[in-house]
């Protein structure tokens, strides 16, 4: 199977010399769940925000080495960064809502792709919202404002507000960092159903969030891609001595 994302000798340095990725390859696959886990300041969340070119926000940075995205470069010349972003849609760690109701929220950015029709609008608000289970809880508010939703609604909300745009990439960037464990746990069950649809990539909040929720995971420190594989054959059976000093807690 031809990988969705294929990262290749990637690396990645910012302005104040700190070298954040180090000859960082690996592939991702469609419709799994590939988990980047490691401790603060390895690398993870650059990997990210290089994915939909987030990065170019970030004067005096140095990148080597490419990101295939369905075969194609994304750093190549005339890629379209707007229409990259949409198909790779990132969650941040902090839920932020948009001023206004439920509803605005999840429209805004269809209107400003130009989708008008109060039909289409009307059914992506209610598929996104379904699809991120957050549908028979606020069904009935939607013109409610979005700030009154607990924390682990607004992350929903905001897992929905991607899906409205129909991305083909989800990366969360740490989605249940802030969030309690129901919550958590509502999150990680909506990110195994939409693996059938969706690639996604995720950093989570925890050694034990990454065991339960990859299919794949891949271990980073220092910058450095230690290593990768079936997450139960890396958590059951570590290939490297850094990996496993990690998991077990001798470290980080």
């Amino acid at each position: 199977m031809d990988a969705k994302i294929a990262v290749e000798n990637l690396y990645f340095t910012y302005a104040d010399g700190t070298e954040a990725l180090h000859d960082v390859s690996l592939k991702v696959l469609p419709n799994q769940i590939y988990v980047l886990f490691g401790p603060a300041r390895s690398g993870k969340s650059t990997l990210l925000r290089l994915l939909n070119r987030l990065s170019d926000l970030t004067e005096g940075t140095q990148r080597q080495g490419s990101i295939l995205f369905d075969g194609q470069d994304i750093f190549a010349r005339g890629v379209d960064v707007t229409d990259l972003r949409r198909r790779i849609s990132m969650v941040f760690a902090i839920p932020t809502p948009l001023p206004g109701s439920i509803r605005d929220n999840l429209v805004y950015g269809l209107k400003m792709a130009g989708i008008k029709n109060r039909s289409i609008l009307d059914e992506r608000v209610e598929r996104s919202l379904k699809q991120a289970a957050l549908w028979d809880e606020v069904k009935d508010r939607l013109n409610s404002s979005a700030f009154a939703l607990s924390g682990g609604q607004k992350q929903r909300l905001c897992i929905a507000r991607s899906l409205a745009l129909e991305p083909e990439v989800l990366v969360l960037d740490n989605p249940t960092s802030g969030l309690d464990p129901l919550s958590t746990a509502t999150v990680e069950e909506s990110l195994y159903k939409l693996k059938q649809q969706y690639t996604i990539l995720l950093v989570p909040h925890s050694v034990q969030q990454a065991a339960r929720a990859g299919d794949q995971v891949a271990f980073f420190l220092n910058g450095e891609l230690v290593e990768c594989g079936k997450a139960a054959e890396v958590f059951s059976r570590p290939k490297d001595q850094r990996t496993e000093d990690y998991i077990t807690g001798r470290f980080g």
